[in-house]
């Protein structure tokens, strides 16, 4: 079977339509064929997002992008930083 990579936004939506779906007396294993994905993918967006609304979603996704901004200019400073060091050793 082909991988899929579903955002977070619509793994909640799915995680939505999942649980209205189960109230209504469908079992787990049929939610899951509904939604084309496996059992332990269930369980395992259910442990990570199960508890999350959109809002929460998007600031999640905000703060990993600074996050990441964050450790590139981390990454440059301590480029730099070396680089610094060796030529004032005189090692060039």
């Amino acid at each position: 079977m082909k991988r899929r990579f579903h955002k977070p936004e619509q793994i909640v939506k799915k995680l939505r339509e999942a649980d209205a779906a189960i109230a209504a007396g469908s079992t787990v294993e049929q939610v899951c064929r509904q939604l084309r994905i496996s059992d332990a993918t269930y369980y395992n967006w259910r442990k990570q997002y199960g508890q999350m609304k959109l809002r929460q979603i998007k600031q999640l996704k905000a703060v990993q992008k600074e996050n990441a901004r964050l450790k590139k200019l981390v990454a440059d400073l301590s480029l730099d930083n070396a680089i610094l060091k060796e030529a004032l050793s005189g090692n060039y």
